[in-house]
C-alpha cells in the first residue's frame, strides 16, 4: 500500500525521528495501547517483566524509570505506583489481608488509613485493631495467629509521636508478620526503613517528591520479590496506573529532593522554636524536639525532620479562638498535604480522630513551605494578637 486517503495518513503516518536526542529531562511516554513487532513477541512478554511493555497500565518507560529512582532512594528492590498514597496503603492491605486475617494499626495513624480499616473490618470480615504507637516490643503481645500484617506510621500523622520502629520490627519478625512503614513523613530520606526493619515502605509522592502541590501519586517499595509478586498482583488486579504527565512532575523534582526537604526543616525548626517560647502555645510537637514523644528514637534513627509539626494551644483558648487565629494568617494558607513551596495551617479535632487522647488545648498543624522563616514568624505573630480580643 503505497498511497493512503488523507484519513489513513493522518493516523497511519511513516514519520520516525532519527536516534541520538537526548538531554536530562526522561521521555514522557503516553500509552494505552502497546504495540508488538509480532503476534510471537505479543505471547512472549509477561506483563509482570519489567525488561519488555505490554500495556500502559503496567508499565511505560516513564513510570518504570520513576519506580527504579524511587526504589533507589530508600535502597529497596522494587517500586510500585499508585494513584494516591491512600491507593497504595488499600493495595498493600488487599494484598496481605483477607477475610478472618487480622490487621495491627497504630492509633495515631493516618486518618483516611483508620477509616480504611474500619470499612475492611465492617464490611470484608478482616479484624482491625488500633494498638498504642509507642509500645515498641510489647506489640509482641498484640500478636495473633490470624494476624498477618502490621503497619507503622514514622512519625505519628498531626500528633507527631515517633514509634520505635526496629523494636517492633523485630517482635513482629519473630512471628513471621510483615510490617509495613507509612515514611511519607520523611521523604524516604530521612529514615531508612528497610535498614530499620521494615518490610515494605509506602509513600505518598503528593508530598516532598512532587514539591509542587499538584500531584497525586503514591508509592510502594519492597526489598523481597516474593512479597513484591504479592502487592504487583493486587496492583494489576485493582487498576493501578498513574498518568505519564504526573510520573514525569515527579521525575522532574527529584534532583530537588534532598536540598528542598532541608530547606523545610531548617525552616521549620526556625519557626517551631519561636513557637515554643509564646504563652499562646502549651506544646510544641515536633521530633527533633526533646519534649516530643519519642524524641529518642528520632534522634537514634533519622537524619531529618521536614517542614511538618504541629502545635497543641494553651486550654484558655477556644476552638473558636484559634479557628480566628488560622483565618488571620495571611502567608500561611489553610490547605490539607504538605511537601510544597507553600506554609499551610489546619486545625484537627483529636477527640475524633484517636481513641486515647487527653490534651485539653486545640491542635494546629502546621507545614513550613519555603519562605523565609522570618517573614512566617511575623505572620504567626500577627495573628496570635487576635486571641486576646
Amino acid at each position: 500500500m503505497d498511497k493512503k486517503s488523507p484519513q489513513t495518513e493522518l493516523i497511519h503516518h511513516g514519520y520516525v525521528p532519527p536516534d541520538g536526542f537526548a538531554a536530562f529531562p526522561a521521555p514522557i511516554h503516553h500509552a494505552s495501547t502497546v504495540l508488538f513487532k509480532n503476534v510471537a513477541a505479543m505471547r512472549s512478554r509477561n506483563w509482570q517483566d519489567k525488561s519488555a511493555y505490554t500495556y500502559g497500565l503496567h508499565g511505560t518507560p516513564t513510570t518504570f524509570t520513576l519506580e527504579a529512582r524511587l526504589a533507589s532512594i530508600e535502597h529497596g528492590e522494587h517500586c510500585l505506583l499508585a494513584p494516591s498514597g491512600l491507593a497504595a496503603i488499600a493495595m498493600i492491605n488487599l494484598a496481605l489481608l483477607k477475610s478472618g486475617g487480622d490487621m495491627l494499626i497504630p492509633d495515631n495513624v493516618y486518618n483516611p488509613s483508620r477509616e480504611l480499616g474500619n470499612w475492611l473490618a465492617k464490611d470484608y470480615g478482616i479484624s482491625t485493631r488500633f494498638y498504642d504507637p509507642m509500645i515498641g516490643e510489647g506489640i509482641r503481645d498484640l500478636i495473633q495467629s490470624n494476624t498477618r500484617l502490621i503497619w507503622t506510621e514514622a512519625p505519628g500523622s498531626v500528633s507527631m509521636e515517633v514509634p520505635d520502629i526496629p523494636a517492633i520490627c523485630r517482635a513482629a519478625r519473630e512471628r513471621g508478620v510483615p510490617v509495613a512503614l507509612d515514611n511519607t513523613w520523611s521523604a524516604g530520606i530521612a529514615f531508612d526503613g528497610f535498614e530499620h526493619g521494615v518490610d515494605i515502605s509506602m509513600q505518598a509522592l503528593t508530598k516532598y517528591q512532587s514539591g509542587g502541590s499538584d500531584v497525586l501519586m503514591g508509592a510502594v517499595i519492597t526489598q523481597n520479590t516474593e512479597l513484591h509478586r504479592r502487592i504487583e498482583l493486587a496492583h494489576m488486579r485493582l487498576g493501578m496506573g498513574v498518568g505519564a504527565d504526573d510520573a514525569y512532575l515527579v521525575l522532574r523534582n527529584l534532583p530537588t529532593l534532598n536540598l528542598r526537604f532541608q530547606a523545610h526543616d531548617v525552616a521549620a525548626r526556625t519557626v517551631s522554636a519561636w513557637l515554643k517560647t509564646r504563652p499562646e502555645i502549651a506544646k510544641v510537637l515536633h521530633p527533633a524536639f526533646p519534649d516530643c514523644p519519642g524524641h529518642e528514637f528520632w534522634k537514634r534513627d533519622f537524619t531529618g525532620a521536614g517542614g511538618l509539626f504541629s502545635v497543641i494551644f494553651n486550654e484558655a483558648y477556644n476552638e473558636e479562638q484559634t479557628d480566628r487565629f488560622i483565618d488571620s494568617l495571611q502567608l500561611f494558607k489553610i490547605g490539607f498535604s504538605w511537601g510544597g513551596a507553600h506554609s499551610l495551617c489546619v486545625p484537627y479535632r483529636m477527640q475524633g480522630m484517636r481513641t486515647r487522647w487527653t490534651e485539653k488545648g486545640q491542635l494546629v498543624r502546621f507545614n513550613i513551605g519555603l519562605e523565609d522563616p522570618m517573614d512566617l514568624i511575623a505572620d504567626i505573630e500577627q495573628a496570635l494578637a487576635v486571641l486576646r480580643i
